[in-house]
């Protein structure tokens, strides 16, 4: 008697057909499958809860990542309804994202807990940072802590808590100072803030197993000064936002905007607190809103163990059934976009930083890519930060580049040009950015840190009177001048990249304006608009320097970042869309595949 499993005997497997294809959804709707899918692994990504509002000085914290959670082999077919949580505005709780199996059951990520009110920080999928101390207690008032994260509880946990505020100095009449948490990040808990003027930063978030994008970062606490004591004129600075997403919180500082940084729509951040400046106009503002959250789907192959010869034929004839496996190893460079650099104000502002920089090539570990073709992997390509607008009598920052990621490495943007008061220091990043005139200090680079590592510092104000420029991927910054880039060969002939943006001087000032350092750096001026980065090298932008008489000009913007990538042969390589391309390398490099990416695509392997 014939056997309705076609002869084999035995239990039948799940098989799942679904040649591995990657679907980011960013908006609520039905995800539509390959016809011969039966299971996924999923990501769900939440809302980031915005950060706390500063209008009344007693809120600031951070906002609370969107819980970040991977679930494998859940059982899905034909089209499946996915729900994307929004982000929290100012002082309100992200929104949950969940994706619903064919089985009914719903996997559900929950949005990140918000900044408390003289408070301990909001519960969530990451808590939220403690909030600042208010009102007229006794001197030395103790913190708050952050709210608990993985809120409600998961295994593994879908976030961390939020970090403690510093309680405040002073006393009669009002607390003088006092710095909020940082909000929870899928990957840490919320930083404390260390002392009454310093906020504490947000929680690193975690990389997709899927994408390797990073997501569900927290946001940063904000700071408030509040009385006319004699510390009262202190700023307390704003804790930055977590890697994936998290906003910056921001300083008290007189004048400029005290609303926090929002958290980067579809990543789940958390939004940055807001700031509160007792007879400063504004007084205070709003926390910057929470990101959006995301859901990464991976439909799988699988065919293991035991199986109808009915399914496997049917599989045949859809042209589902698994191809061979596909390992190829990868070199590769990516560089992220360099910063802007500052206006000038009274004098010169500071360069931009270069992207970061980081590479396998040459002899460096390369990323190997497995799976089952065709296989399709996200490449992003950062883009330059803009220069500082040169409006009004002072300075403002560059502003940041934007992060370049392929598979598990990002490069992060260059750090602005400084030229904000108070002090007008370089901001972090890849490469750090240079101060402003008079600065006592440019901004950090290999921020976050990685190794080797991706960048350099940028340098504080020089001798004279001219603005420190930023750093580069293959040296600090030297005075004035953009710190130098580093060559690589990858695409077989060497090129250099990611150097920093050379810092500006007042036209009738002595010290010479700063040359952009080799690899795309754009030079400050003197009495002009600083220079641009130039494109596709992750160079900074050059700081600009004040007309007398005239007035402000602005900063120079950063050059975007590139990401290349070296593959042997023998691999079958396309890249999206057209701006991006796949050549083949000629003797001596063997006929390797190089795919160049300009701008943000996707690389498919087959």
């Amino acid at each position: 008697m014939a056997r309705s499993n076609g002869g084999i005997i035995g239990t039948t497997n799940q098989t799942s057909f679904g040649k591995c294809t990657v679907t980011t959804k960013t908006s609520s709707g039905n995800i539509t499958l390959q016809p011969g899918t039966r299971l996924i692994d999923a990501l769900v990504v939440a809302g980031g809860a915005g950060g706390g509002r500063s209008d009344t000085g007693t809120h600031s914290g951070g906002g609370g990542a969107g819980g970040f959670r991977v679930i494998s082999s859940i059982q899905a077919q034909s089209s499946i309804p996915a729900t994307i949580g929004a982000g929290g505005t100012s002082t309100v709780d992200g929104n949950p994202s969940s994706i619903v199996s064919s089985c009914g059951t719903t996997y559900t990520s929950a949005g990140g807990g918000t900044s408390g009110n003289s408070s301990a920080g909001i519960a969530g999928g990451s808590g939220g940072g403690g909030a600042t101390v208010g009102g007229n207690p006794a001197p030395s008032s103790p913190g708050f802590p952050g709210g608990a994260g993985n809120t409600p509880p998961v295994s593994p946990p879908q976030g961390n808590a939020g970090g403690s505020s510093s309680g405040a100095t002073g006393g009669s009449p009002y607390y003088t100072l006092s710095a909020a948490g940082g909000g929870g990040g899928a990957g840490a808990v919320g930083g404390n803030a260390p002392g009454p003027t310093q906020a504490g930063a947000g929680g690193a978030g975690s990389p997709s197993p899927i994408s390797g994008t990073t997501y569900s970062g927290g946001g940063g606490g904000g700071g408030v000064s509040c009385a006319s004591l004699p510390t009262g004129t202190a700023t307390v600075t704003g804790g930055t936002g977590g890697t994936g997403g998290g906003g910056d919180g921001r300083p008290s500082a007189p004048g400029g905007t005290k609303a926090g940084v929002a958290g980067t729509a579809n990543t789940g951040g958390g939004g940055g607190g807001g700031a509160y400046r007792y007879g400063c106009s504004p007084t205070g503002a709003g926390g910057g809103a929470g990101g959006s959250g995301i859901i990464e789907v991976k439909e799988l192959n699988k065919a293991s163990g035991m199986w109808s010869l009915k399914s496997q034929f049917s599989a045949q004839q859809q042209g589902t059934w698994p191809k061979p496996q596909i390992s190829i190893n990868f070199d590769y460079l990516v560089v992220a976009g360099g910063a802007g650099g500052a206006s000038g104000s009274c004098n010169g502002g500071g360069g931009g930083g270069a992207g970061g920089y980081r590479t396998s090539f040459p002899g460096g570990t390369k990323i190997t890519l497995t799976g089952y073709g065709p296989l399709s992997y996200p490449i992003t390509v950062g883009g330059g930060g803009a220069g500082g607008p040169g409006a009004g009598c002072a300075s403002t920052n560059g502003a940041p580049g934007n992060q370049s990621i392929f598979s598990t490495i990002t490069s992060t943007g260059g750090g602005g040009g400084g030229g904000a008061p108070p002090a007008g220091i370089g901001l972090p990043g890849g490469s750090g950015g240079g101060g402003r005139t008079g600065s006592p200090a440019g901004g950090t680079g290999n921020t976050p840190p990685v190794s080797p590592p991706q960048g350099n510092n940028g340098f504080g104000a020089s001798p004279g009177c001219s603005a420190g420029g930023g750093g580069g991927a293959g040296a600090a910054a030297t005075n004035q001048n953009g710190g130098a880039g580093s060559a690589n060969s990858i695409s077989n002939s060497p090129v250099t990249y990611a150097g920093g943006g050379g810092g500006g001087v007042r036209n009738l000032d002595p010290g010479p304006a700063g040359s952009g350092g080799t690899g795309g750096g754009g030079a400050g001026t003197s009495g002009g608009n600083g220079i641009a980065g130039i494109s596709n090298t992750g160079g900074g932008g050059g700081g600009a320097g004040r007309t007398a008489g005239v007035g402000n000009n602005n900063g120079g913007s950063g050059g975007s970042g590139i990401v290349i990538l070296r593959a042997p042969g023998s691999a079958n390589l396309a890249a999206a869309p057209g701006t991006n391309t796949v050549s083949t390398l000629p003797a001596p490099a063997g006929g390797c595949k190089v795919a160049t990416f300009t701008v943000s695509g996707t690389l498919t392997v087959s």
